[in-house]
């Protein structure tokens, strides 16, 4: 059994004032460890220690910055092997997704943003003549925009990826010169304590990284409504966000927001019907269905609807389902008992609903123990369905059939969300047609692949703000004018 046991705030490992709870290991239904309840105290204290911190961080030279976010990097690297333990253990992701797309992508991250570090934060702008006025002689003005430090960032992460997520908000907000105060998920926070470590021994300042965890709300709403706190970064349900956004608001907080997703999927006749069936089918493979991006919601052209549930189906009836530890496994339990029963009920709804349940709809018997969802298909839904129009947040994908173009681009648009869409199309000039008109931060081209340099975010109640790359350099940042006489 792992424990983080105690917080981490201002450099220094505190007892937690709540006690501890534990984390459970979704597949065993065992404790993995016991992890501290911040009081909303120490959550304060938390950030009044980062706001000490961040005079003297924000003037560090960015190439010191570079070198202990690099340095962190090799620390983690250096613990791969029990990073991935852990981070599988309380997540209940497959030994692939835990080593190749947690800890892997973690380290990356914290490597990524050590070059971040050294991006030039200043745009020289074209000077502007002024004739003589109210404002002043007549002249010729410069300007520099200037990119500065936001302040105190609280980052709220969510349980999913307990590696890549707080190290996408924690290694570019360093990077900026930030101070930051981290809040995990409550389900799998023993990563994040982890992380915390490796950037203590990588050389971050007493008060640059803070950590506090806690299983009641109380600990979150303390990270959003501490007074040293400038901004909030925050990735998790739309519900949660639009209420932290309402407390940004009064506080004049910045925020960065990555929330829900019900990803469409455009399949067109004339699509490399393998090459969409792969794509559809990492809803399933990456961590059981839990992932904002995935394309959840398949709208396939008439002429091809039929063959590709046919196509689904029988892709789903290949895939392994079971022990995460396992080899060969592809789709490991969800997170908690809580909410497999929620995704169960969203599948026994949509039967209600008069969706027809081609795969998938029963739990699976083996194993025993942990919080299993079997690969669900539910074809011939319709638009109004809540099936269609909610986030289910598990392995479960819908199927929608159109006629005409303008049909499936309206689909597709039909939703309170817009993250990433998808197309997939032989004709590449009519799949890039209809990506610039899918109302959706990032659209995949015959792809559910990423550039890791591409702006990442959502249209409407998707999110608010970009990140990745440089763009999560500007993130973390506010713009700062200067001006003087030519």
């Amino acid at each position: 059994m792992s424990s983080a046991g105690r917080l981490f705030i201002g450099g220094e490992w505190a007892e937690p004032d709540d006690g501890h709870y534990e984390v459970i290991d979704p597949a065993t239904e065992e404790v993995v460890g016991l992890v501290p309840e911040a009081s909303r105290e120490q959550v304060y204290a938390a950030a009044s220690a980062a706001a000490a911190a961040f005079p003297a961080w924000s003037r560090t030279p960015p190439q010191r910055r570079a070198a202990i976010l690099d340095r962190a990097a090799e620390v983690i690297q250096r613990d791969f092997a029990a990073h991935a333990e852990v981070a599988q253990a309380e997540s209940g992701a497959t030994t692939g997704t835990a080593r190749g797309m947690q800890v892997a992508v973690g380290a990356a991250r914290f490597r990524r943003y050590a070059k971040g570090a050294l991006e030039p934060v200043e745009q020289a702008l074209p000077p502007q003549i002024n004739e003589a006025g109210p404002m002043g002689k007549a002249g010729v003005l410069g300007a520099l925009a200037v990119r500065q430090p936001v302040g105190v960032v609280s980052c709220i992460t969510s349980y999913n990826n307990p590696w890549a997520n707080p190290a996408g908000k924690i290694a570019p907000a360093l990077a900026m010169g930030n101070t930051v105060v981290v809040k995990p998920a409550p389900q799998d926070p023993l990563s994040v304590y982890r992380m915390a470590a490796a950037l203590a021994e990588a050389g971050v300042p007493p008060g640059v990284v803070n950590v506090v965890s806690g299983a009641s709300p109380a600990v979150g709403a303390a990270a959003v409504d501490a007074p040293d706190v400038d901004m909030v970064s925050f990735t998790g349900s739309t519900a949660v966000g639009q209420r932290i956004a309402e407390v940004c608001g009064r506080g004049m907080k910045r925020q960065l927001m990555e929330l829900g997703g019900k990803g469409a999927a455009v399949v067109f006749d004339d699509a490399d019907l393998d090459s969409a069936v792969a794509g559809i089918g990492t809803t399933y493979s990456f961590y059981s269905g839990q992932i904002c991006t995935a394309p959840t919601r398949v709208l396939a052209q008439r002429g091809v609807y039929e063959e590709l549930v046919e196509r689904l189906t029988r892709y789903l009836r290949r895939l392994t389902v079971g022990d995460p530890r396992a080899p060969g496994t592809v789709v490991g339990p969800v997170i908690s008992a809580a909410h497999r029963d929620r995704i169960e009920a969203y599948v026994e709804l949509g039967r209600k609903e008069g969706a027809r349940v081609v795969a998938g709809g029963e739990r699976p018997s083996v194993p025993e123990r942990g919080f299993y969802v079997a690969p669900t298909l539910l074809a011939d839904c319709t638009p109004d369905m809540r099936v269609v129009r909610e986030e289910i947040f598990g392995p479960v994908v819908v199927l929608l059939p159109f006629d005409e173009e303008d049909e499936g681009i309206a689909l597709a648009n039909d939703s309170d969300y817009g993250l990433i869409d998808y197309v997939w199309s032989g004709d590449i000039a009519r799949a890039f047609r209809v990506a610039r008109l899918l109302r959706a931060g990032g659209v995949g081209v015959n792809t559910v692949g990423r550039n890791m340099e591409a702006p990442f975010g959502g249209f409407k109640k998707s999110g608010v703000g970009r990140d990745v790359g440089s763009y999560a350099l500007h993130a973390y940042s506010e713009l700062q004018a200067i001006v003087w006489p030519g």
